[in-house]
């Protein structure tokens, strides 16, 4: 099914010839005519999007992640925000937080911290541009499709928009007790989002890797031959056929290895489903964070924060925090033992519905990270002596991990068995 503009053409097209697509939903071969700019190919069976063709010029995104490396650079070298209480001010960094939870002895969450707001986005902007600038050569480096796979995985880690989200809510909790300016670096954090969103609004994967082919880094896609087995990269997202042998079959774009199905996906989706349902219990019952003042202390928990929110007349921030830390973890959890038990048992049952909530899993999970930051924010801000002090507590490591393992979950599960009970089409498909 293909929809877009189809009034007039004045751009140039995806490709020449149809090229067959696996919808990596429902695992449904499709014959993907040549697309013309703003035109998408959806899967006719679940509705997924298989192709999306926006007709640009590289130069426009190499502009846009060169200013991204700017904004970035700012970002980690300008203030960030600046606290002043009772005479006493606190300036905070990006770096701040991280090194407080170091101090502190909480040096995994640090970890995360620092790999989901500062390393994942730098080497993903780091990876744009060496790809982008790569291909403006005229003998580009052999070793670009690499880098760029690179960029594809460290880039579903980044969570700069989930990070503002938490700057959100540290500033509402600090604005009555203190004097709250927000420094330079807030803004940069602010530009740097958008133009993330912009570069990836123009890029995608299939342009880029059509753009390889071009400069010879890459082969063009090969014929496939829908009678024989085929797979679908999870890399590059090409469907090629398996080799006769039964041997370990690479892609013959990327060179990743190539499964009909993510090998082990419901034993290993179970036992992450397991570890994190475990841990969200220390999560909840334990404090994310205390928060001692003049010498007293009261520990906070997730549920804790979000009462003191609504306590203050600010329900829509208290149902902000309650929707992304306490309602989606558990929609993750039940919807991924939905998922698992209902393609353990071959159902048929409700499989478009069964997709979207893949979907919104999928979609929700990083958006739990907001107290994560928050901490991390507060933290770096609130080290007052005996004024204010902001501790952080057991229960924000037990539920960093159930978001990070949750997230993995999803990854982990391979939505297309769900299809696969059906037989259709693609024939009999094991895992």
């Amino acid at each position: 099914m293909v929809t877009g503009r189809t009034d007039r053409v004045i751009t140039p097209t995806t490709r020449s010839s149809t090229q067959i697509m696996e919808c990596h939903d429902c695992g449904l071969l499709h014959d993907v005519p040549p697309l013309h700019d703003g035109m998408r190919a959806r899967c006719s069976r679940c509705g997924a999007t298989l192709e999306h063709y926006r007709a640009i010029s590289l130069s426009h995104a190499y502009a846009y992640s060169w200013a991204g490396a700017i904004c970035f650079a700012m970002a980690n070298f300008l203030p960030f925000i600046k606290l002043e209480i009772s005479g006493r001010a606190q300036v905070a960094s990006l770096v701040t937080g991280i090194k407080a939870l170091y101090d502190q002895g909480l040096w995994e969450l640090g970890i995360v911290v620092a790999f989901t707001m500062l390393v994942a986005p730098g080497l993903q902007i780091l990876a744009r541009l060496t790809v982008l600038t790569g291909l403006r050569m005229r003998r580009p480096p052999r070793w670009l499709p690499l880098v760029h796979r690179g960029a594809s995985f460290v880039g579903r880690w980044a969570m700069i928009e989930v990070y503002m989200l938490g700057l959100l809510v540290a500033y509402v909790k600090l604005i009555d007790l203190a004097q709250v300016d927000l420094g330079p670096a807030v803004f940069a954090v602010v530009a740097l989002m958008l133009v993330t969103v912009a570069t990836g609004a123009l890029l995608d994967d299939e342009t880029i890797w059509r753009s390889f082919a071009r400069k010879g880094l890459a082969p063009p896609p090969p014929r496939v031959d829908p009678s024989r087995p085929t797979a679908l990269c999870e890399s590059c997202w090409l469907v090629s056929n398996l080799p006769d042998s039964g041997h370990d079959a690479a892609c013959p774009r990327c060179s990743a290895p190539l499964h009909q199905r993510k090998p082990n996906s419901l034993t290993r989706t179970w036992a992450l489903l397991i570890t994190a349902a475990i841990l969200y219990i220390p999560a909840n019952l334990f404090p994310i964070m205390t928060v001692i003042s003049l010498g007293h202390g009261e520990p906070d928990t997730i549920i804790s924060g979000v009462i003191a929110l609504a306590d203050a007349g600010l329900w829509p921030l208290a149902a902000l925090v309650f929707f992304a830390s306490i309602l989606v973890p558990v929609l993750k959890l039940v919807g991924l033992m939905t998922l698992l038990i209902t393609t353990q048992r071959g159902s048929t049952w409700r499989l478009q519905d069964r997709t979207v909530l893949y979907r919104i899993i999928e979609f929700v999970g990083r958006w739990s990270m907001i107290d994560i930051f928050m901490i991390s924010i507060l933290v770096a801000l609130v080290q007052l002596g005996e004024i204010a002090t902001i501790e952080p507590g057991i229960g924000a490591i037990a539920f960093a991990s159930v978001v990070i393992i949750t997230m993995i979950a999803s990854e982990s599960f391979d939505p297309r068995l769900m299809w696969d009970v059906l037989r259709r089409d693609t024939g009999k498909k094991g895992h």
